[in-house]
């Protein structure tokens, strides 16, 4: 199955969103697991076109990179 760009991304922003008041950032395995039947890389490929449009920002603690809503909990570019 090939994902649906648009349709991947309402539901990786819709994800977020619903986990908001719990959790700002997630690991890549946690939008894979929003689509068990899609390659990693697909998933991927949606998650930089939401990275490259402001939607979602990378965070990394040095050893691990996940994924954040832009402007929700704590991110690189406000840390000292």
């Amino acid at each position: 199955m090939v994902l649906d760009t648009n349709e991947a991304k309402k539901k990786i922003v819709e994800f977020c969103e619903s986990k908001s008041k719990t959790k700002t950032k997630f690991y890549f395995n946690d939008f894979t697991d929003l689509f068990p039947d899609e390659k990693a890389r697909d998933v991927k490929k949606i998650l930089t076109v939401l990275v490259n449009e402001g939607v979602l920002v990378f965070w990394s603690s040095g050893s691990t990179t996940m994924y954040g809503m832009a402007g929700a909990g704590k991110h690189a570019e406000g840390e000292d």
